[in-house]
């Protein structure tokens, strides 16, 4: 009787067993793919990253080269407004001295008439 137990359970549990040894095998192989997969995705994004970080001191070494030739031209450009200025003030400081020898040619011509009117009068 114990054997015919044992046999009803074996006969009731195998095929079940079985049937989660299947469904185990078949979990455990799409586990595997899955991992594989995760495994191929993490090595993409670490590739991926290696060019992002590649690009990034590709970006930076470009903005230092663009900030040295801004900080140039920046250098240029007041220099050159200096030297605009300079000469800015220079020709200012000859329009004046134009307009003061100007007034004082137009100044001594008039002294100069009145001498000889004074000459005049007092040859007179």
């Amino acid at each position: 009787m114990k054997e015919d137990l044992i046999k009803a359970v074996k006969a009731a549990l195998l095929p079940e067993l079985a049937e989660l040894k299947s469904a185990l095998t078949l979990t455990n192989q799409r586990l595997d793919d899955f991992n594989t997969r995760l495994s191929s995705i993490d090595s993409h994004l670490v590739d991926q990253s290696r060019r992002i970080d590649s690009i990034m001191e590709y970006a930076n070494s470009v903005r230092d080269g663009l900030e040295e030739r801004f900080e140039a031209l920046r250098t240029a450009v007041e220099s050159r407004l200096q030297n605009v200025h300079e000469r800015l003030d220079r020709l200012y400081e000859i329009v004046v001295r134009r307009e003061e020898h100007e007034k004082l040619s137009a100044r001594i011509d008039r002294l100069e008439q009145e001498m000889t009117e004074l000459k005049k009068r007092f040859a007179a």
